[in-house]
């Protein structure tokens, strides 16, 4: 059975608040998906998900650092995320506060491991933000 993840950082709750949101309509669409902070993943179980989101609040236009460790720790794992489906999103102190690059930061490491991102031409192109 296909499985998928959210995981995040939240340091005020807000990203926290939101991956619980997607994880949910994640399950509601027929996918058993579990939600969790970015510090109680282990990067080598990641390959066992079909679905991955990253969640992260942004600092100066980019993830926190807790996700950038994540992702950094997957340059060991190289080639075992291929295939997979990959989406991101982000939450910022205000709309103009840099969610965009951060989505496209997570997007950024997640094509270079070989993943599979689909876009919205409806919205938000790259994933949600707020």
């Amino acid at each position: 059975m296909p499985r998928g993840i959210v995981l995040y950082y939240s340091r005020s709750g807000n990203t926290k608040e939101m991956a619980e949101v997607i994880a949910g309509a994640m399950n509601g669409a027929g996918l058993n998906t579990e939600c969790k902070l970015v510090d109680k993943v282990n990067p080598d179980d990641l390959p066992e998900y079909d679905a991955i989101v990253i969640g992260s609040p942004c600092y100066y236009g980019q993830m926190a650092a807790p996700i950038k460790q994540l992702i950094d720790d997957l340059v060991g794992r190289h080639g075992q995320l291929n295939g997979k489906v990959g989406g991101a999103f982000a939450s910022s102190a205000n709309v103009g506060g840099g969610s965009e690059t951060t989505i496209v930061g997570i997007l950024q490491a997640m094509l270079i491991a070989g993943m599979v991102i689909q876009g919205d031409p409806q919205g938000s192109h790259y994933g949600p933000l707020s």
